[in-house]
């Protein structure tokens, strides 16, 4: 016989709702304010500025357009160069294409993954005309935001923190989203709480988080008719989609919580294997561990697709670390600038790493289970 936890899909990280998401939907139905803007954008707004301490916030339908945003607000057009995070998603990068400018895309280094300020500073030493820098937070994990920020002051080139996959996280006590001169979260289906879609621009600079909200609205001048002097978008949140935040907001803490949890337990599990190793931090920042990830020693015999294939046969979802973007097909006339003359760090972790179930409903059988799947790869 068949036992229901086998016929149960064990997903990445999928939503998790809480009954509360609804009275906000509820209400929003009631006053027929279903549309872009409303009190549920406005609440939403506000419950991120105050959890944060991030100054301003502006809700959008995406972290991809608040990305976008950000750059026009940076001043970024045809031509110029923007630096950027070699190893993350796409979205991280796709906007800086939408203004037709040039990513060049930058290793990252072992300590965190994420974007190598020392590599930062070779990029400006061979493009000191950039205009911007998108750093991104991989999996929850702060990057060397202190160190990439003063890189780019040096400079005097703005900051952009990508924070799509780290709300909830610290780094030296402060909320990551807020130490980049504009960040952006994400709330897509699989992210530490979701509206389903959507996304949000912040900055401590109450101008630009204004500039963003009027270009979100296709940059429509306050006149009666209909007057336009600037190419607009359709970026805002709705109203619906931002009761779902307001609901998930409360629940922020304590999917961190759980998240760390399956973290730890994961660590615990595997620190018996020296070929294991779990996705690294630094001692001054708090991860919100939105994914658990592992790298596979290289000279290892088990390789990474065998965990991830084991882990199909108990019916639980894991996925490859992003591909570096300096490696996609659609960038690969894009520079690329690391620090050592050899293979880079970006791609090693591609090439070794794996993103484990890390979803807050996993229970114990769940995760005892899928741990004895992977150790059961390595004799244990």
């Amino acid at each position: 016989m068949v036992r229901e936890m086998d016929k149960k899909r064990i997903f990445l990280s999928s939503p998790t709702m809480h009954g509360e998401e609804q009275e906000y939907i509820r209400e929003a139905f009631e006053t027929n304010w279903v549309a872009p803007l409303g009190a549920n954008v406005d609440g939403f707004e506000n419950d991120i500025e105050n959890y944060t301490g991030c100054g301003y916030a502006a809700a959008l339908s995406s972290g991809t357009g608040a990305i976008h945003l950000a750059l026009k607000l940076c001043g970024v057009r045809r031509d110029d160069v923007v630096f950027c995070s070699d190893l993350t998603f796409a979205a991280t990068a796709n906007p800086i294409a939408y203004e037709g400018a040039k990513a060049v895309f930058i290793d990252s280094e072992e300590e965190t993954w994420n974007m190598d300020p020392q590599a930062l500073k070779k990029a400006f030493q061979k493009y000191p005309e950039a205009k911007a820098v998108i750093a991104a937070n991989l999996y929850g994990t702060p990057a060397r935001l202190s160190e990439l920020k003063a890189v780019c002051e040096e400079y005097h080139v703005p900051f952009i923190e990508d924070a799509a996959e780290s709300l909830g996280s610290t780094y030296k006590g402060r909320q990551t989203g807020t130490i980049g001169d504009i960040g952006i979260y994400s709330f897509n289906g699989n992210k530490i709480i979701t509206t389903s879609g959507g996304g949000m621009l912040v900055s401590m600079d109450e101008a630009k988080v204004k500039k963003a909200r009027f270009l979100a609205t296709q940059a429509r001048e306050p006149a009666r008719h209909y007057e336009h002097k600037e190419i607009g978008y359709n970026y805002r949140m709705s109203n619906i989609v931002a009761g779902i935040g307001r609901g998930q907001m409360k629940h922020l803490s304590e999917h961190v919580a759980l998240k760390t949890k399956i973290y730890e337990t994961y660590k615990a599990a595997f620190s018996d294997i020296p070929e294991i190793c779990m996705n690294p931090y630094l001692e001054d920042m708090v991860p919100n561990f939105w994914l658990s990830c592992i790298t596979i020693d290289p000279e290892c015999s088990v390789k990474p697709i065998a965990v991830m294939e084991a882990l199909e046969t108990v019916n639980a979802e894991s996925r490859p670390i992003w591909k570096p973007m300096h490696l996609q097909p659609v960038f690969e006339e894009n520079d690329f600038i690391q620090v050592a003359d050899k293979k880079s760090v970006s791609e090693r972790i591609f090439d070794c790493g794996v993103c484990l179930p890390s979803d807050i409903k996993n229970t114990k059988e769940e995760m005892d289970m899928m741990i004895d799947t992977i150790r059961g790869l390595f004799g244990k």
